[in-house]
């Protein structure tokens, strides 16, 4: 038997773990229950997780490993459920959709899926971008790069001119084609069925659709709804048959009506969200993932002079500061929710800030955790694998200095991050 304490890894850096390892837990949060276990050592053979017992337990292999994290509390590798790891917004990101080639954006999310993987994130569900996003999932997996797993809808289908519409606010002779299915671009039941198509196609995970007009594209309007209930019925029964779910972008609360009667999965942002469209949520049981971050950075954003373009500034001022309160009205009445943050529209990194803001407005700790885990993972289909920290489960687990139940701000210092039975960082 030998016992070891880890140096800081560089991110750069991540080496594999033979036989066993044996994690000394000082309080282990499983993802699953409302308790904070003291004292707890989780045993992991290879990518999976073969035991938890109480106590530190030494292990009898010769080879086996014994990481210290005593002084640290342990839960599930986190999961946010909505990311662009593509980029990240600046002042000058509307002029880089005709400066930057492809492997431009590539290297960027490269980086961006790093720092997410660094920052306790070891799943993601990417909503919308091009197939840099999903050559990167591939990277992934095959162990090429470091960054979390990747579920990616590939590019998002929206209507002509909506919020998804690649050639919003073009010179018209930069129009070589006017966009279509191919594009992410879909009018009429037909076409949404063959962009959904395309979609499964190029090697999409999932589908995002855009229900309502948005806050950072160049088109005036922010929330009213942009696809017919038929439509996404079309989009929803023929993403069924594929065995994928639908993710719907909405502001507006006639387009979440819509989206949640055409059957998404989830809403995501809900602005405007109603009491009535929260009825109709539990009723369907569809998730809320509320990006609360991001609309406090783009109202912060809009505020810089220059910042976003003339036309985005009045969308960003008047939707990003009202989706804290909807998040709140929404979880004390019952909606399900699934921890997502739009990361990419701030920085990359930033994502547990999510838990701060949740917090503030009524969640517990311990739920806005749960949104994390266990709940992220129900939306995603993958609780046999993801979620919690329970023999037979992937080996995604990470650390915090303190108990989140006492600091949640604890969760903006990940310590420690094991995906698939892989050490990436243990900083002390």
């Amino acid at each position: 038997m030998r016992k070891i304490t880890l140096p800081l890894f560089l991110c750069v850096f991540a080496y594999t773990l033979q036989a066993q390892t044996y994690l000394h837990c000082g309080h282990l949060i499983d993802g699953k229950t409302d308790k904070v276990q003291k004292e707890m050592t989780v045993i992991i053979m290879g990518n999976k997780i073969t035991d938890i017992k109480r106590g530190y337990i030494d292990p009898t292999e010769a080879d086996a490993t014994t990481i210290d994290l005593k002084d640290k509390t342990i839960m599930p590798g986190l999961m946010d459920m909505h990311v662009h790891i593509e980029g990240e917004y600046d002042a000058n990101s509307y002029l880089s959709r005709f400066t930057l080639n492809d492997a431009d954006r590539a290297f960027d999310a490269v980086g961006n899926a790093e720092v997410t993987l660094m920052c306790g994130f070891t799943t993601v569900r990417e909503l919308g971008g091009s197939g840099v996003n999903i050559a990167l999932r591939k990277a992934i997996a095959s162990g090429d790069v470091p960054g979390p797993r990747i579920y990616t809808a590939g590019k998002s289908i929206a209507i002509t001119g909506g919020h998804a519409d690649p050639t919003n606010g073009y010179r018209k002779d930069l129009l070589v084609y006017p966009p279509g299915p191919n594009e992410g671009v879909a009018d009429g039941a037909d076409e949404c069925r063959k962009a959904v198509r395309q979609r499964v196609k190029n090697g999409a995970d999932l589908i995002k659709i855009t229900a309502t007009g948005g806050v950072l594209s160049v088109a005036r309007d922010g929330h009213r709804p942009q696809f017919t209930e038929d439509e996404i019925k079309a989009i929803v029964s023929t993403a069924k048959d594929f065995g994928i779910k639908v993710a719907a972008h909405a502001h507006g609360d006639e387009g979440m009506q819509r989206a949640v009667r055409g059957g998404v999965a989830s809403i995501e942002h809900g602005t405007m969200m109603s009491e009535e469209t929260m009825a109709l949520m539990k009723q369907y049981g569809t998730y809320y993932v509320p990006t609360i971050t991001a609309g406090r950075a783009v109202a912060d954003s809009a505020k810089v002079k220059g910042f976003y373009p003339e036309m985005v500034v009045p969308k960003a001022l008047e939707i990003g500061p009202k989706i804290q309160g909807t998040f709140a009205k929404a979880y004390k009445k019952g909606v399900k929710i699934a921890f997502g943050t739009d990361a990419g529209v701030f920085k990359h990194g930033k994502n547990a800030l999510e838990f701060v803001y949740m917090t503030e407005v009524g969640m517990s700790p311990m739920k806005a955790i749960q949104s994390a885990t266990m709940a992220a993972a129900d939306l995603l289909d993958v609780t046999d694998i993801l979620g919690s920290i329970e023999s037979g489960k992937l080996a995604d687990i990470i650390a915090v200095g303190e108990n989140p139940i006492n600091n949640i701000e604890t969760m903006l210092d990940v310590k420690f991050v094991m995906k698939d039975g892989v050490v990436y960082k243990n900083n002390k």
